[in-house]
């Protein structure tokens, strides 16, 4: 557990951090505010493809191959983004990451619930919450400091000895806890996931970087390819006696709004980690490394809340949980919408309190449950 919760928060800390240094990269390497935010679309590009695939990965292959492959692509990626000098070679550096993090996160969750039993799993995935929104969440702080009193490269030079000792202790300790079966690799499934998920991910891209609108061709035709690609890949794993992904899930009710849950809420605090570290700058005046501060409590509570989560989980299930994280964030949400340059940075700093106090008593529940 140690060796995958030390690599996946470096990588996740990476992920973020990126996002304050892209001003700075923009100066550095001359290239335009579209063109620097591929280096989140690519990645999460990479990210939406290859996730659905890690379902069928995880069946053919042996954790410990799993674990070493996804580390030494995630070690080399982040060793050329270290050294790179032009935009191209960080641009290549980001997607090796991202097929990395890809099979990583997938094989932490899977390890946990199959080592952990049924009582204590809630307080072993509040110790993977450090790891999937904790480590995200405290990355633009991470990254206005390095970029404010060091260059953005040490972002990746700063996590490469981690990614190396995580590898290191995961040789040492890491055991095979899953049963390897030959899975019948369906080429159409891959193709449809690709096309599918792809074309989804890459249209909502292309509106979030404001170089195309909704109403922009490329944006329309990439959603729609995207969500007919869906509906077949679809079709075709209801119809297969082994599924690349077994979509029969979703015939549980608590499944479906448990999904719907564990989607909204990162979508909804990643969002805004994206949103105020630049409206803290370019709104408010505020330094890179500033307006990463401003973010730091409600981050730190973020993660010291999770482990404490998992065992009131353990001990009373969610509901008492979710309900009153989601008043929280309904709220914190609807004074987020009343935000100007004039309003205070004390009000905001509560605000992103208040968002990650409610994000923590959602998620880890709704997505261990």
């Amino acid at each position: 557990m140690a060796a995958l919760l030390i690599c996946g928060f470096s990588g996740y800390l990476s992920e973020t951090a990126i996002n304050v240094a892209m001003t700075n990269l923009m100066e550095v390497f001359q290239i335009s505010a579209a063109t620097v935010q591929w280096l989140t679309t690519g990645y999460m590009l990479t990210i939406g493809i290859l996730t659905p695939i890690s379902a069928m990965l995880l069946q053919m292959f042996s954790t410990r191959k799993l674990f070493i492959g996804s580390l030494i692509s995630l070690i080399v990626g982040t060793l050329i983004a270290a050294l790179a000098f032009n935009f191209e070679m960080l641009m290549f550096s980001r997607i090796l990451q991202a097929v990395g993090m890809s099979t990583l996160i997938p094989l932490l969750f899977n390890t946990v619930l199959v080592i952990y039993p049924h009582d204590k799993r809630g307080a072993a995935m509040g110790l993977v919450g450090l790891v999937t929104m904790f480590a995200p969440a405290i990355g633009p702080t991470f990254g206005g400091l390095v970029v404010g009193y060091l260059t953005w490269q040490y972002i990746f030079w700063l996590s490469l000895p981690f990614l190396v000792i995580g590898l290191l202790m995961g040789l040492r300790y890491l055991e095979n806890v899953t049963d390897v079966t030959k899975q019948q690799i369906d080429l159409l499934s891959v193709l449809l996931s690709t096309i599918g998920f792809g074309g989804v991910v890459y249209g909502f891209s292309q509106v979030g970087e404001g170089s195309e609108g909704w109403g922009s061709p490329v944006v329309i035709t990439s959603i729609i390819v995207g969500l007919v690609a869906l509906v077949l890949f679809i079709l075709r794993q209801n119809v297969m006696s082994n599924p690349m992904m077994n979509l029969s899930v979703f015939k549980y009710p608590m499944y479906v709004v448990g999904l719907v849950l564990v989607a909204l809420c990162p979508m909804i605090f990643m969002a805004t980690l994206i949103i105020l570290p630049m409206f803290l700058q370019t709104g408010a005046g505020l330094s890179p490394f500033t307006a990463g501060l401003m973010l730091l409590p409600g981050s730190a509570l973020f993660g010291l809340l999770s482990p404490r989560i998992g065992h009131l989980f353990d001990k009373y299930g969610p509901k008492w949980l979710v309900i009153p994280g989601f008043v929280i964030v309904s709220v914190m949400l609807w004074f987020f919408t009343t935000l100007s340059p004039a309003s205070s940075i004390a009000f905001m700093v509560a605000l992103h309190i208040g968002l990650s106090i409610g994000t923590a008593l959602i998620l880890m529940p709704a997505q261990t449950h």
